[in-house]
């Protein structure tokens, strides 16, 4: 399964939407399927953006999201405006560069900056 940073972007949306202390493995997002939701989550989890934990019984890959960690909130408050996100990827598209978490987060600071005038 490929990786898609922009679901991605939309589970750490869904999650930080939970209300304190509530574990949940539904998240249900428009044009996605459970599997690549799952399959996201547990990126996620690798990664540390999220606390999950894996509920997988038989072969399918499940899991219970507890909360976004430190790296979640700073990644999701930098991609959180939708014209920056695409932005940071168009940047990032045109550089030639990979669209990795770290990449995209270094091109989401930049262009945030470049917004602000000191």
């Amino acid at each position: 399964m490929k990786r898609d940073m922009d679901l991605i972007r939309e589970i750490l949306l869904e999650i930080e939407k939970l209300p304190p202390n509530t574990e949940t493995g539904e998240f249900p997002i428009e044009g996605w399927k459970p599997e690549e939701i799952n399959y996201h989550i547990r990126l996620l989890c690798q990664a540390g953006y999220v606390d999950a934990i894996s509920v997988a019984a038989m072969g399918d890959d499940e899991w219970i999201v507890r909360s976004l960690t430190w790296n979640g909130h700073e990644f999701l408050e930098a991609s959180r405006n939708q014209t920056l996100w695409n932005k940071a990827k168009a940047l990032v598209a045109e550089k030639g560069s990979g669209l990795t978490l770290e990449v995209l987060k270094a091109a989401l600071i930049k262009v945030s900056l470049s917004q602000i005038s000191l």
